[in-house]
């Protein structure tokens, strides 16, 4: 069998059995044998059963679901059938990830032209994410974008003349690197991922701007929180020390301060939702909704959607997280998808709330959710591993026209062969 450099059994490699595999990968995700079970409906003496290989491997439906908990980007890694590669957590890989990658990774020293005006990049900056909102391409627009927007704003940042113009250059860069990361998450490459969450991370602390400071914290403690269990505290530690940071700023806060101090405030009770934490998840929801109530009517902060608007739908999330059903569906209920204007907010509310209804026993609902998200925005659709986990369940289905419905989905979004 191959090993790690560590010693350990590599379950990318050789025949290892679905137990097996199961182990090691919970085992690298720090996740507990009663911490699995509990999540996928199960006890902790049946994931050691399923391990040990006394039980045998689960049904499809029980893998998906396993594989969503374990964060599982390629579905082969789980099951070892090297034949049937499906990205869950990962897209395909979007044609202008090379380019926007190759902008990351430079490392220009000498300036060969002058750096554009700052209120150019903000000006372009401006459109670009009003793009990513309107269109329903909005990664292959904004890819479109970033590799010049990148090396223009690091120029900017390197022929600056004076502190103050240093610090605004930072600023800007930082946001550019924010607008990087919702291109890069859910590519099949982490370490890109991680390194555009880093440099924005520093960008935003050179600039000493709260708000590029909020967004970069916001944006890195999802990268935590998105990475397992094993990385909560860690989540949790960029978001509190960025709220506690915020917090005595608020009284005379412009709102894009007071917003990007609610998604923060959102964020923590996300985590807190994925740990099972229902009255701290909750408390937060309730927090960052009192915050979205001192913003204007019509206020939606142009990168993290916080808004009025966008409470209802952060309940259905925090419901999901919490796996409860029922709950799921009375929040979706609630909530008005219509008045989220951004395409790619809209298609992911969507996939919550069909995540909620399949929860809650009612999968033809939840297809047609993800109709819904699907004509939105397809390419957050085709990123979402929640939704491809849904629709490769329900194809399963023994009922004809749902599982005809589910094939549909999955050819569209390139999970089946037409």
């Amino acid at each position: 069998m191959t090993t790690t450099p560590e010693g350990t059994p590599d379950p990318y490699a050789d025949q290892v059995a679905f137990g097996q595999r199961m182990k090691i990968l919970r085992t690298r995700k720090g996740i507990t044998r009663n911490q699995l079970g509990g999540l996928v409906g199960m006890t902790g003496s049946w994931v050691k059963g399923v391990e040990s290989g006394r039980l045998k491997t689960p049904k499809l439906d029980m893998i998906l679901r396993i594989a969503e908990v374990l964060r599982v980007r390629d579905l082969a890694d789980l099951t070892g059938d090297q034949s049937a590669h499906v990205d869950l957590f990962a897209g395909p890989g979007h044609p202008r990830l090379a380019a926007v990658k190759a902008a990351v990774d430079a490392f220009p020293v000498a300036s060969h032209r002058e750096a554009p005006p700052i209120a150019h990049i903000s000006a372009r900056l401006a459109h670009a994410w009003s793009a990513r909102h309107s269109a329903p391409n909005h990664r292959e627009v904004v890819g479109a974008l970033l590799p010049q927007l990148i090396r223009d704003a690091q120029s900017v940042v390197r022929q600056a003349d004076t502190g103050a113009e240093r610090r605004a250059g930072q600023a800007a860069l930082a946001e550019v690197y924010s607008l990087s990361q919702f291109f890069v998450a859910y590519q099949p490459d982490a370490a890109l991922l991680w390194r555009v969450a880093e440099r924005g991370l520093i960008a935003a602390q050179e600039s000493e701007d709260p708000h590029a400071i909020g967004v970069a914290a916001w944006l890195a403690a999802q990268a935590h929180r998105d990475a397992g269990p094993g990385h909560y505290d860690a989540a949790d530690a960029v978001n509190l020390e960025t709220l506690a940071y915020l917090e005595p700023l608020l009284p005379d806060a412009p709102d894009n301060v007071l917003a990007i101090t609610g998604a923060l405030t959102f964020e923590a009770g996300y985590t807190a939702a994925r740990r099972g934490s229902t009255g701290s998840a909750w408390r937060y929801w309730d927090q960052a909704r009192a915050i979205a109530d001192r913003l204007p009517v019509d206020y939606y902060h142009p990168v993290t959607s916080f808004s009025r608007a966008v409470m209802g739908a952060h309940a259905v999330t925090v419901a999901v997280e919490l796996h409860a059903g029922g709950e799921s569906v009375r929040q979706a209920a609630a909530a008005d998808a219509l008045t989220i204007p951004s395409r790619p907010r809209r298609a992911r509310h969507r996939i919550e709330e069909a995540r909620g209804y399949q929860l809650d026993g009612q999968p033809d609902v939840a297809l047609a959710m993800l109709e819904k998200a699907h004509e939105a925005a397809p390419e957050t659709i085709k990123y979402n591993g929640y939704a491809k986990r849904i629709i490769l369940e329900e194809a399963e289905s023994k009922i004809p026209a749902r599982s005809r419905r589910a094939s549909e989905l999955a050819v569209k979004l390139g999970l089946l062969a037409a």
